[in-house]
This record gives structure tokens, C-alpha cells and sequence, in this order.
């Protein structure tokens, strides 16, 4: 099952996770001094691209009859999209700008350019999947109430279906963000099932008419003739989206080493456990400049879960500090190239649609889902011994666990 002990797990004592929680304090302390105007002129640019790539792509649209326009609109509006829901929306709706108290860029007032309200987005995604990260139970982002990614969720036949479910959000990620979303306000505000004249329903509906009507009639229609060949474009652009967005965040949650964690754990949780509980239940990928500004940086999901509300612009430099963090109390850091972390997602989708009888690790020690009981049955003085290497003096933690752990099932196997 998932996480009970995560000072276990993690090989920590108690005063390790003090001293690593005021290491990661300083440098968000660091970091929030030092904003200014780089920071701004960064956020600034951004904007300007962004309106510049949707109005340059929306101009050559006019003439989408012909298929080099459709192509080079279609090109532009895609990148407009993606930019404005991973760089713009999601980091300006955490509240990453706000400092500059600026109305145009405040997680208060902006409104992005997909299915669902910014309002119910925020209450579920900031709140709830930023306070409860892959609390089986209590963050509804583990799967997304569709797929079954770890096996502390019982199996249901239902879950056999999951590769083509997977498909379908991939295809529609905004509409199942967006439903998610509605799901997560209507419980808040308490809305009895059934019920259609709910606020949460009738903002969500306004939504829905404004982002619909905008894509797929008033903006077609805008282009008279080349309606048909606008609409296909638009089509195009939002599944680009959508299908980037889903790619993006699953490598960040669900790739093996993305640890999930049990409702215990959380019950008397500290500050600085919270810190580590998002480092190792998040995962990176790898990325230059261009992939992780298209990302939104969220190339470097364990440094946004630690520091979610600081400019995603900093997460590059802020990496380099929670990498040499990692080395020094010998924790994993899970990150990996684009296309291993999907795979590696994507390989849970499919493995976890199966039942549990048809799998061979255990729910302690699976790729995708374990527990600090994968390390008791190698002995206690295993775990005690990993405090420190007796030749070097180097701490020695989970890493070295984990080393050692699959050091001995490669033995077993053999033998």
C-alpha cells in the first residue's frame, strides 16, 4: 500500500527533515527577495508572444482555404494555446505573480482560455491537489476519478477499459479537467446530486457557451468563406493543447518513483514533511530552454510542488539547488527524458487496468506504488545501517535503499 511512514520511507530522521525543510525556507526566502525586474520583463514578453502568435495565427487564417495558411494559422494558434495554458494560466492563477500587483496578471483575475472556470480550477488544483499531492484518498488528481494509477485503489472490471479512458482524456483533456473541476466546487458548495441550477453549474455553463462560441462559431464565422477550413483549425489547435497538457502533467505525476502516500500519513504531518511529501511524490523531465518555457516549466514538477507560488521562471536555477539538496540527503531525484516518463506512465495505465492477480510486485513494491515495508523484509539493521557509510562518513538514505533493494532482487532472480 501506499506511504505510512514517510520518515521511514525517506531513511530520515526527524531533525534531517527540520534541517532539509530551513535549507528549502532559505532559498524560497532567496528567491522571493530577489524578484523583480527580470521577472517582470519575463512575464511581460510572454504576454506579448502569446497575443502575438494568436493574432498573427487567427490574420492568416482568413486565408485557411489554402492549405499552406491552414497550416501556418494552425501552427501559430497551437503555440498561442499552449503557452496561454501552461506558461500564463496555470503559473498566474498560483499566484506566481501577484508580488508585482499588477490587476491584468493576478491569480484573482485571470481567466484562461479553456472549458472550465479559473474560479473552480483554482479551489481544486491549488488547493486541494497542492495541500493533499498523492494522498490516496484525498487528491482526486491521483488518476483524476478515471484511471487507476496505483494499486492501493482496488481493481474494478470497469478498469479494463482504462487504455482507451486514457485515450479519451488525452483527446479531451481540458473537458475532463474542467468536469473534475465541476465535480470538486459543486461538493464544496454542496450541491445535492442531480441538481442543475447550482452556481457552480451556471458558471460553468457560461464557460462553456463564451469558449465554445468563441472557438467554433464567432471566429470561424469571422472568416466568411474559410469558415469551414477555420473551424478544422481551431479543432486542431485545441486538441494540440490538450494532448501536450495531458503529456506534460502525467510525466510529472505518474512516472515510476512518483510516490503515493495513505491518509495516516498526512494526519500529523509537519511543515518540512510536507516539503519532502512533494519531492518525492513528484517527478521532472528532462528539458531545455524551449521545451520547459512550452511546458510551462513544468518540466520541473518537484520544484513547482515544493514552491508552487514562486515565478516559474526561477525553477531552472531553483533546480540546481533541490538536485544538490537530494545528493546531500541521499534522495531520489526522479526525473528522466520526455519520452521515458510518459512511457513510464503510460505502462501503469496499461499494467493497472489488469487485476492484482495478474501482477507480480506487490503493493509494497511495485514501480508505481510502494511503501516503507518494501524495506523490512531485508532486516532492520538494513534501514539502520544507512544512516551513514562507514568507510566514506557520506549519508547514506533511501537512495542507497533503493540501490540496494533492487541490488537484491536482481540476486533472487538469479539464484
Amino acid at each position: 500500500m501506499a506511504i505510512t511512514d514517510i520518515k521511514e520511507f525517506a531513511h530520515l530522521s526527524e531533525a534531517d527533515i527540520e534541517s532539509l525543510g530551513r535549507e528549502l525556507d532559505s532559498i524560497r526566502l532567496e528567491v522571493e527577495e530577489s524578484r523583480g525586474l527580470r521577472d517582470s520583463r519575463y512575464i511581460r514578453r510572454t504576454i506579448r508572444m502569446q497575443r502575438a502568435l494568436e493574432l498573427g495565427g487567427r490574420a492568416v487564417l482568413f486565408g485557411s482555404k489554402y492549405r499552406p495558411a491552414w497550416v501556418v494559422g494552425t501552427a501559430m494558434l497551437s503555440l498561442s494555446k499552449i503557452i496561454e495554458n501552461m506558461e500564463l494560466g496555470h503559473n498566474v492563477m498560483h499566484g506566481q505573480w501577484d508580488w508585482m500587483n499588477d490587476p491584468e496578471i493576478h491569480s484573482m483575475s485571470w481567466e484562461w482560455d479553456q472549458t472550465g472556470p479559473s474560479d473552480h480550477w483554482k479551489r481544486a488544483h491549488n488547493y486541494s491537489h497542492h495541500t493533499y499531492t498523492n494522498i490516496v484518498g484525498m487528491d482526486d488528481d491521483v488518476g483524476f476519478g478515471i484511471l487507476r494509477m496505483t494499486r492501493d485503489e482496488p481493481w474494478k472490471p470497469v478498469n479494463l477499459l482504462q487504455p482507451l479512458a486514457n485515450i479519451l482524456l488525452a483527446a479531451t483533456f481540458e473537458w475532463g479537467i474542467a468536469l473534475h473541476d465541476l465535480k470538486f466546487a459543486n461538493e464544496l458548495e454542496g450541491v445535492p446530486p442531480g441538481t442543475l441550477n447550482s452556481r457552480s453549474n451556471k458558471e460553468f455553463a457560461a464557460k462553456i457557451f463564451r469558449q465554445v462560441g468563441k472557438d467554433f462559431v464567432l471566429y470561424p464565422a469571422l472568416t466568411g468563406p474559410a469558415w469551414k477550413s477555420t473551424l478544422t483549425a481551431n479543432t486542431t489547435a485545441n486538441l494540440v493543447r490538450n494532448l501536450w497538457a495531458y503529456v506534460v502533467i502525467f510525466c510529472g505525476h505518474f512516472p515510476d518513483g512518483a510516490e503515493k502516500f495513505t491518509e495516516a500519513e498526512f494526519e500529523n504531518e509537519t511543515r518540512h514533511e510536507w516539503y519532502l511529501r512533494q519531492m518525492l511524490g513528484s517527478a521532472n523531465f528532462d528539458s531545455g530552454r524551449v521545451i520547459g518555457f512550452m511546458s510551462g516549466n513544468l518540466s520541473y514538477q518537484i520544484e513547482h510542488h515544493v514552491f508552487p507560488d514562486l515565478p516559474s521562471n526561477r525553477y531552472p536555477e531553483i533546480a540546481v539547488r533541490v538536485r544538490e539538496l537530494c545528493h546531500k540527503y541521499d534522495l531520489p531525484y526522479t526525473t528522466g527524458s520526455l519520452a521515458k516518463q510518459y512511457l513510464l506512465a503510460l505502462r501503469t495505465i496499461h499494467k493497472l487496468a489488469l487485476p492484482d492477480s495478474w501482477l507480480r510486485a506487490t503493493a509494497d513494491d511495485a514501480p508505481e506504488t510502494s511503501s516503507e515495508r518494501k524495506f523490512r523484509d531485508a532486516g532492520a539493521a538494513m534501514v539502520e545501517t544507512l544512516r551513514t557509510d562507514p568507510v566514506t562518513g557520506e549519508r547514506r538514505g533511501l537512495l542507497s535503499a533503493l540501490r540496494a533493494r533492487a541490488e537484491q532482487r536482481v540476486s533472487r532472480h538469479k539464484k
